[in-house]
């Protein structure tokens, strides 16, 4: 089987194990079928997720002048507490970012590679999780927009990591967590403007990943300085597809790339 196309974040299912599937522009690829099977990926060109040119990407699958200017690089992705829509003020496209930050958000707390705090839109549940490969998570605030969200996971990394070690979740080191008592202990510290947002009752919700076996030392495959890379799958975590010889390649990371894809 041949396939090109943009690598684009792998579209997950909420089942027991994850489905995952790799969507092109024509074709789509259930990629749990592919377990056990040699894949050859080839570099081909870029192609920016925005303007469609090939040109180098930036970050986030977007060339350097795109991230720079549409509303979906702005710096509040990433830090949700610079959101201002629920001021009305516009910081690149006021109609995206009211349509983005003014919906329902969740603040959670997600088990990885060690217990982290996080935010999403409600609408991002699961899958948000299904992306960082937590194996458990749990909601602990559900706030009306992205701003109050923000800045309670600021409040919250004082005390709780906000970060994933990707070398450690994809070796499977990790150690269950009573994400109830987690939830309890960190209630004290929600902001004020938040704490009515509180979710008091609620159960973890816990993953499990298409992985046969899992690496003991990953090694993260650049695919543009390789060019081309063969390997065995032999799981899939987070964004990240698991090869035999402890290969690891970040779709996620990988966003805006063409490649080729040949399964044997």
């Amino acid at each position: 089987m041949f396939y090109q196309g943009v690598l684009t974040k792998m579209v997950t299912e909420f089942s027991q194990p994850i489905q995952y599937y790799l969507v092109f522009e024509n074709d789509f690829i259930n990629m749990n079928q592919l377990l056990d099977k040699n894949i050859t990926i080839q570099f081909v060109k870029y192609q920016c997720l925005n303007c469609k040119l090939d040109k180098p990407i930036y970050r986030q699958g977007f060339c350097k002048s795109c991230f720079f200017d549409i509303p979906q690089a702005a710096d509040w992705i990433m830090r949700p507490e610079l959101s201002t829509a629920h001021l009305d003020q516009e910081d690149r496209d006021l109609e995206y970012e009211k349509k983005v930050q003014l919906q329902p958000h969740i603040v959670y707390l997600a088990n990885s590679s060690n217990v982290k705090v996080g935010v999403t839109r409600k609408s991002q549940v699961p899958t948000r999780w299904i992306d960082q490969g937590a194996h458990e998570a749990i909601e602990i605030v559900e706030v009306p927009n992205r701003y109050l969200a923000g800045i309670t996971e600021v409040a919250l990394k004082d005390y709780v990591s906000d970060k994933t070690n990707w070398r450690t979740m994809l070796k499977n080191e990790i150690v269950d967590e009573n994400l109830v008592e987690w939830r309890e202990r960190l209630k004290q510290y929600i902001p004020n403007e938040a704490k009515d947002y509180f979710i008091e009752n609620n159960t973890e919700t816990n993953l499990d990943f298409p992985v046969n076996k899992y690496p003991e030392k990953p090694k993260s495959l650049n695919i543009i300085k390789e060019q081309q890379y063969k390997g065995k799958l032999v799981g899939i975590k987070g964004q990240y597809l698991i090869f035999d010889d402890q290969t690891v390649f970040n779709i996620r990371a990988n966003e805006g790339l063409v490649v080729n894809l040949s399964i044997k």
